[in-house]
């Protein structure tokens, strides 16, 4: 469809994280209704953060719409860091997109319903929720042929009995588990060979991780690497973290009802927290976001 819109606000924040300059980089522009597809992909473009968001509010569906698209044009679905800061966004800007929802609040990532919940953090910054599908798994990866994939020994991908595991939520990442923190920041990703494996093994990205120790206050630390999307490495990213939460409930290593949390990002110098907690209904994820710049978009 055509648009008339020519100009429009954009917002950049740094997601899962409350201070500037840490977090994962999210791109946010209010639109006033869909936009063409190639406009989506050229804005997103222009951006070129891992993903950018588009907002707005539909009084017939009595919701905020969200659309998230990567740098390369592919658009991402699901409740991870293009979502929360866009929810954030909204509710830093005092939209009140739940004005008129009589029950649970709800936004709509493309044609799909997610459960909101917000509460404060005590930054003066919203703390919000999202929750995800349970988690289910799917294929394992042999060590070898991961190991090799990370550019690490096999050895490093010793933990415990557990194995790479394909885990869904809303999306189908890898989970890796590394032995230690050494390891884990040593992973050099092999593009070519990563993007074979996620087609014969069906998933999206590589979420690698190493448990933490018990004196530290995030139960894992994670990197994730996504080459066919383009996405080099994510400082955060949300739809892999509940996998993670829901790969180590299955191994009978955490428990419900429980708030835990992930450290990502940190090899990459923009460190983040996401929070998860598993329930029966699904994995809710959490966290915070801060404006850090914003102005008009031109088109």
């Amino acid at each position: 469809m055509t648009t008339e819109q020519r100009s429009m606000q954009y917002y950049v924040l740094d997601v899962f994280t409350h201070e500037r300059f840490k977090g994962n980089q999210l791109a946010v522009v209010v639109i006033n209704k869909e936009l063409d597809l190639k406009l989506y992909h050229d804005i997103s473009r222009e951006f070129n953060y891992s993903e950018t968001s588009f907002i707005h509010y539909s009084k017939e569906e009595k919701a905020l719409k969200v659309r998230s698209f990567t740098a390369t044009g592919v658009e991402i679905n699901g409740a991870g860091h293009n979502l929360l800061g866009a929810i954030c966004l909204a509710e830093l800007k005092d939209m009140n997109i739940f004005r008129h929802q009589e029950k649970a609040p709800f936004v709509i990532m493309k044609d799909e319903r997610i459960p909101i919940s917000i509460e404060n953090n005590g930054h003066d910054l919203p703390y919000v929720g999202m929750l995800q599908k349970p988690a289910t798994t799917g294929n394992t990866v042999p060590i070898e042929d991961m190991a090799a994939a990370l550019s690490l020994q096999p050895e490093d991908l010793v933990v415990r009995d557990w194995q790479p595991t394909v885990v869904r939520t809303e999306v189908a990442h890898l989970m890796i588990p590394i032995k230690n923190m050494e390891a884990l920041n040593r992973a050099v990703p092999v593009k070519s060979s990563l993007k074979n494996l996620a087609t014969g093994y069906g998933f999206e990205g590589c979420y690698c991780f190493t448990i933490t120790d018990k004196d530290t206050p995030q139960i894992a630390q994670a990197r994730f690497f996504n080459p066919g999307i383009g996405i080099d490495e994510d400082a955060a990213t949300g739809s892999a973290a509940g996998p993670l939460g829901g790969f180590l409930f299955l191994k009978g290593y955490i428990h419900q009802h429980t708030d835990y949390s992930i450290l990502q990002g940190v090899k990459m110098n923009q460190p983040s927290v996401l929070r998860f907690r598993i329930t029966p209904e699904g994995i809710w994820l959490s966290g915070s976001s801060i404006i850090v710049m914003e102005g008009i978009l031109h088109v």
